[in-house]
């Protein structure tokens, strides 16, 4: 019963901060565990936000981490629709916006991240969206559904994972879809203009239209309804609705005002915490999309977006605000599910992080692991439609070791007997 006094704090609804309550009371902690959340919808997962629940293929409960119930029977105190205001980090205690104030002995911030907005005339037009919680999929699910129905165009600008994903949802509902892609490839700055050629085959096979080495510069509407959306080379591309899908910021407003240390933006911005998830505060800390990692493995600040990081993250912090030794050193992960193709990605190889490329398996149908290498070191693997090798491509990452590119390269040689390179 010695935590029994203890109160430990968490800010944000979403799976991070779920999964913290979640690990606290599963590792005996027997205080009280506070969850506060900005939005009214309990804890949920962002993935079926752009896959199954957007496609109709999932309800929307799907997306939830817990039953409601779970949170009652687990003691764990949740305010929902009530955004954290300030941290006082003197008097260890955070502002809800009705002015109430809780105390707290460790806090995490698991605010997440909010979507980048399109900085052009136009944006305020009732057809023009954002995906990132669960009320945007709610909205978006029933304009896909109208727009397939009435031969209706999306043009989405950005080509990134939730454009496509998003893509591919419209078409499945029949609606005409343009996407607008300052770059020359599909996720130019995730996988390289290497394999972005097979994300735009991919999409073009089922109708998707892209538009390269443009941005938007004008949503154009009449009576606060969107008609067309216009780019920087002059073209008009018609257009019922709009989804912005540029990317997203980390949530940082709060440790910010609060004092905390944060990573510049040129660098990924968020809150800069050490491996163990622990803020320039020693009673704060950070996990999921709004935390600057530094990753003892990789050996610099990793800010990652992704399902798993939230996932993993949150437990990791739960752990460490009871005081056990935490070094968060997951390989970054994330899958993407888009029409008939399926895929999964490990490890951190930005442009110009690496200096090869090799393909393992059969690219023409989709069916082949892509890695990225460095001095013959993989820094990450990506596997299309070939299942159940997530776990030796991580461990090919992890040894650090220089490896035989033939064998990395040979379907009959096991992932797991690949050698060091000669």
């Amino acid at each position: 019963m010695v935590d029994a006094h203890r109160t430990f704090v968490i800010v944000g609804g979403g799976l991070a901060g779920a999964k913290a309550a979640e690990t606290l009371r599963a590792e005996g902690f027997t205080g009280r565990v506070i969850l506060i959340g900005d939005e009214l919808d309990h804890p949920y997962e962002r993935p079926p936000l752009s896959k199954g629940y957007l496609t109709g293929k999932e309800e929307r409960e799907s997306a939830f981490v817990h039953e409601p119930a779970w949170y009652a029977q687990h003691d764990v105190e949740l305010h929902l629709g009530q955004p954290v205001t300030s941290v006082d980090r003197e008097g260890r205690s955070v502002r809800l916006g009705d002015g109430t104030t809780v105390r707290y002995d460790k806090l995490l911030l698991a605010t997440g991240s909010e979507p980048r907005r399109l900085d052009i005339p136009g944006t305020g037009l009732a057809g023009v969206h954002h995906l990132r919680r669960l009320a945007h999929a709610d909205r978006l699910r029933q304009v896909l559904a109208g727009l397939g129905r009435d031969n209706g165009h999306l043009v989405i600008a950005g080509a990134g994972w939730i454009g496509l994903e998003v893509a591919a949802a419209a078409r499945g509902y029949g609606a005409e879809v343009t996407v607008v892609e300052p770059e020359p490839t599909p996720l130019h700055q995730v996988i390289g203009p290497e394999l972005g050629q097979i994300f735009t085959d991919l999409h073009q096979e089922h109708g998707v239209r892209f538009h390269f080495g443009v941005r938007l510069t004008e949503i154009i509407g009449q009576d606060g309804m969107v008609l067309a959306a216009r780019t920087d080379d002059g073209e008009e591309h018609p257009a019922h609705s709009v989804l912005a899908a540029i990317g997203a910021a980390p949530r940082t407003g709060l440790a910010e005002a609060a004092g905390l240390a944060l990573v510049d933006r040129a660098h990924g911005g968020g809150v800069a915490v050490d491996a163990s998830l622990r803020t320039s505060d020693p009673e704060i800390y950070a996990a999921g999309d709004v935390a600057a990692v530094h990753h003892p493995l990789l050996d610099i600040r990793l800010r990652v977006e992704h399902w798993a990081n939230a996932l993993n993250g949150g437990p990791a912090a739960a752990r460490a605000m009871l005081g056990q030794e935490v070094s968060y050193d997951r390989i970054p992960y994330f899958f993407s599910d888009q029409y008939d193709l399926g895929m999964e990605y490990s490890g951190w190889a930005p442009p110009g992080s690496y200096d090869q490329v090799v393909l393992r398996g059969d690219v023409g149908k989709r069916q082949f692991v892509a890695f990225w290498l460095k001095d013959r070191m993989v820094l990450a693997g990506m596997n299309v439609n070939v299942w159940d090798v997530t776990e030796p491509i991580q461990k090919l990452i992890r040894s650090g070791a220089p490896v035989d590119a033939e064998a990395l390269a040979n379907p009959a040689t096991p992932l797991s007997a690949v050698t060091p390179a000669p």
